[in-house]
């Protein structure tokens, strides 16, 4: 299913500047944004924009910006979200549920969760209380669930190359109950997902890539098939 239709940049209104992020190459000439798919990937090296425009998404759909849905208000310093009055989201239909991880900031959401003695949502135990992997993989197992948006920004920080696997098939069954995913991700394994789009942030504009002509597959396979060879020049 795909709710979240279009992102477009608002560019009449972007300040006079040429200070990040309006000075992003990947943003530079871009319009707008089609999404396709229910599982849209955001891949590029770091700084080259992908989780300030997430950002701005979650910003414009209400989440809290260092993490949680619409329902979620605790006392932590909100991300500034520079890019998220700038931009405009257009929906068939809108839709309201959802979630918004940061992997920097799960500390403070799992910590938020604690307080409001709200765990059983997210298998009965205490995020903290579970490994890091742990905790990630309890709430895409329980607090996930169909027909919502999931906004995940590096969702592999915390998360084994078994468990990105398994996040996979996670991914596969939410998908099927009508969920659509905006992905943030280094990951190799995690951009294989059958017939997802994948956003190129290193091209100016960002355009689609196909998955094995992005940096990550290719320096990964090559690294995997002669790793020897990237020691010969130390």
């Amino acid at each position: 299913m795909v709710y979240l239709r279009t992102i477009r940049l608002l560019r009449e209104t972007f300040p006079r500047t040429d200070h990040y992020p309006f000075s992003l190459p990947s943003l530079a000439g871009l319009e707008e944004l089609e999404i396709q798919n229910s599982v849209t990937f955001f891949v590029g090296e770091n700084g080259s924009g992908k989780s300030t425009l997430m950002e701005a998404i979650a910003y414009q759909c209400g989440f809290h910006t260092a993490g949680g849905s619409r329902h979620n208000s605790y006392d932590v310093d909100r991300s500034e979200s520079s890019l998220g009055d700038y931009i405009q989201l257009s929906w068939l239909p809108k839709q309201t549920n959802g979630f918004f991880l940061r992997a920097e900031s799960f500390y403070q959401f799992a910590s938020h969760i604690d307080d409001t003695a709200s765990t059983r949502g997210y298998g009965g135990r205490s995020l903290h209380e579970q490994s890091h992997g742990e905790s990630f993989f309890s709430l895409f197992s329980h607090r996930f669930s169909g027909k919502g948006i999931y906004l995940l920004d590096e969702p592999e920080a915390a998360l084994s190359p078994m468990r990105q696997l398994a996040f996979l098939y996670v991914m596969k069954d939410l998908v099927e109950e009508g969920a659509q995913f905006l992905i943030a991700t280094h990951s190799p394994i995690l951009m294989g997902f059958p017939g997802a789009t994948i956003l190129n942030f290193d091209a100016s504009p960002a355009e689609e890539i196909r998955y094995e002509d992005t940096e990550h597959y290719q320096l990964t396979r090559r690294f995997l098939e002669n790793r020897e060879s990237f020691w010969s020049d130390f």
